[in-house]
């Protein structure tokens, strides 16, 4: 495990899915999703938005204000004010222009102002987000221009600068001229730019951008060297190109012939597998099956006309109405597919978080013990022994209290002591009951076990405080339930990603005497998919019935796996906050070596919350996890 970092910083899982969240409701899309890149847009094709970095290493403030201001303009403006039509059409008519990426940005920064204006009128309590969004920008923009014209960039320069006048809050503030000629469009471009605060729609934007690029573009040798406002070359497209109207024949073919079809004659058939999908085809153009369209010879199957029926047609049906198991191959007792269990085995899509459609889970199960884990093991047992042993005393004590400790104050049972109650009282409780007894701790436990590559260094002493966990928790009759986790880094792909499970110490054996040892296989692996593993855990641990549920995760950083770097915190929170919506208690014991930064602090507190130990020196492992379990096994008991 490793911490990941995104432009030299970490993602705040609480601020992005805030935002998440708020990009959501005010579009009303549930399905709209969130992701951090060099600019900020927003992509109907893809269904996300785009937050930029370029909000990166300022106050949290700033930083909150700039970020939220890019959601509203988003979420609201870009989704409801602004017409994906009119922006595709702009688009295409700017490929004609010396200058495209000028025309695009323009383009962008008219948008935006329109919509903000619009915004800021249906929300004035956005006002305040939008006004900072401007201050940053304007002190960005003026050191570029000032740059630009050093180093006589002229393209850069005059964006700068239109930028600056458009966003002036004086009308005084004039563009600054970058030679003679431009001197002259002075007028026009202001003109220009004051038409842009009237633009009723997209279209009136278009025209003004267009007009402006089309004016200035004689005068440039160049296009914009830097990128302000991005907006994509696809993803405003409607429609896919042909309708269901194009696909009913209206014109000949081609060639007028007919291909004469012998019924009786045995017909030669091979199954070959043809893809349908491609990347190169994955998205259709006016071209796509133009040519099945309109090319080939006539026949009379699939026609307007009736097909006369085949011997085979009644048992094709009847194989597709009434699939059954094959009694010839038998793969029931496959190990792949006994161990493999994909993510989505109940059946809806992103079962397991949509950061994981492609994990899987394979079990693995301990080998036999050998006599080195049985050595190792002891030793590990006769260093906790004390703690255990105290724990263990006082479990015992407890439940003996709560067994003798009777229940008072009832309207029914023995008469108690205290009578004045029946004067002083209206409803007097007078009666008491002995506790029934009561010797099981109606909890379950599960240790889920980070087995990365960057535990090398701390997985001896964390099956230390396994070891501790185990003996306590089996001392008194608590089932619990000890697992390995990791992803195989060699064998995932875009498309699979194998999770193993190493199932340590099962809920069915954790009370018997010889599971422990086992313990002492935990090794090493590769990657960590966390919240791939503890919504996995948090489904075996709904389905108990105890009353009170346990998942302790043991790890020592970030998740890190493939595909799943920059949304793994995000995601492993979210996988957090659903076990907890279950019933299911969620700690974290993170282990480091030495005083952990702020930065790794932070982020593991954004993933649990309150609910995380830090564990300077893993060697006190034991010392920190005594505590914590006796608190555990308390709430346990009072809740008898």
């Amino acid at each position: 495990m490793r911490f990941i970092k995104f432009n030299d910083s970490q993602i705040d899982s609480f601020l992005f899915m805030e935002l998440s969240d708020l990009a959501k409701t005010l579009s009303k899309n549930p399905d709209l999703e969130m992701e951090y890149a060099p600019y900020s847009y927003l992509n109907p094709a893809e269904n996300k938005i785009y937050l930029t970095h370029f909000w990166d290493h300022r106050p949290a403030a700033d930083q909150i204000s700039g970020l939220k201001s890019d959601v509203y303009l988003h979420a609201t403006g870009h989704v409801f004010h602004s017409s994906p039509r009119e922006t595709n059409d702009f688009i295409k008519k700017t490929k004609r222009l010396s200058i495209p990426e000028f025309a695009k940005q323009l383009f962008s920064l008219l948008e935006d102002v329109r919509t903000e204006e619009i915004i800021k009128r249906e929300r004035p309590g956005t006002k305040k987000f939008f006004k900072r969004r401007t201050e940053m920008y304007r002190m960005y923009f003026r050191s570029q221009l000032t740059i630009h014209l050093e180093r006589n960039i002229k393209t850069d320069a005059l964006f700068n600068a239109l930028f600056l006048k458009l966003t002036a809050e004086s009308p005084l503030e004039a563009v600054p001229a970058i030679n003679e000629d431009f001197e002259r469009m002075l007028p026009f471009l202001q003109r220009e730019l004051e038409y842009a605060y009237e633009s009723a729609g997209t279209e009136q934007t278009a025209r003004i951008a267009l007009r402006i690029s089309e004016t200035i573009e004689e005068f440039l040798e160049k296009d914009m060297l830097n990128t302000y406002f991005f907006l994509p070359e696809h993803g405003f497209e409607e429609g896919t190109g042909l309708t269901f109207k194009d696909l009913k024949r209206t014109n000949k073919l081609d060639n007028d012939d007919s291909l004469e079809l012998d019924r009786k004659e045995e017909r030669d058939v091979h199954d070959q597998e043809m893809p349908t999908w491609h990347r190169e085809t994955s998205k259709a153009t006016d071209s796509f099956l133009q040519y099945d369209l309109e090319h080939g010879s006539k026949t009379d199957l699939m026609g307007n006309g009736l097909r006369e029926g085949e011997d085979g047609d009644q048992a094709m049906g009847t194989v597709q109405g009434s699939a059954r198991e094959s009694k010839k191959n038998n793969y029931a007792q496959s190990e792949v597919l006994e161990n493999r269990q994909d993510g989505n085995t109940n059946g809806s899509q992103n079962a397991f978080g949509k950061e994981n459609k492609f994990a899987f889970a394979v079990q693995k199960t301990p080998d036999p013990a050998s006599p080195e884990h049985y050595q190792q093991y002891s030793r590990n047992k006769a260093i906790i022994s004390h703690y255990q042993k105290k724990l263990k005393q006082m479990i015992q004590k407890t439940l003996e209290h709560k067994k003798t400790n009777p229940r008072t104050d009832l309207h029914t049972g023995r008469l108690g002591k205290k009578l004045l109650r029946w004067i002083t009282d209206d409803n007097p409780r007078l009666f008491y009951k002995k506790q029934e007894p009561s010797i099981q701790i109606d909890a379950v436990f599960t240790l889920l076990v980070d087995c990365s590559a960057s535990m090398h260094d701390k997985m001896d002493d964390t099956k230390l405080g396994i070891t501790l966990f185990h003996e306590a928790l089996k001392s008194v009759g608590v089932v619990h339930q000890v697992t390995g986790f990791w992803e195989d880094t060699n064998d995932a792909s875009a498309v699979s990603q194998p999770n193993y499970f190493h199932r340590i110490i099962p809920f069915r054996s954790s009370l018997n005497k010889s599971a422990g040892p086992a313990i002492m296989q935990l090794n090493p692996e590769e990657d960590n998919r966390d919240g791939f593993a503890i919504r996995h855990m948090t489904k075996e641990l709904s389905a108990r019935q105890e009353k009170q549920k346990f998942l302790i995760v043991f790890s020592d950083g970030e998740p890190a796996a493939m595909d799943y770097e920059q949304k793994g915190i995000v995601d492993t929170h979210e996988a957090v906050i659903e076990a907890r919506k279950r019933g299911i208690e969620v700690i974290n014991i993170f282990l480091s070596n030495g005083e952990a930064e702020e930065s790794q602090v932070k982020t593991i507190q954004n993933i649990y919350g309150k609910f995380s130990i830090i564990v300077p020196n893993v060697s006190d492992l034991p010392d920190v996890l005594f505590p914590l379990l006796r608190k555990l096994l308390k709430k346990s008991i009072q809740s008898l």
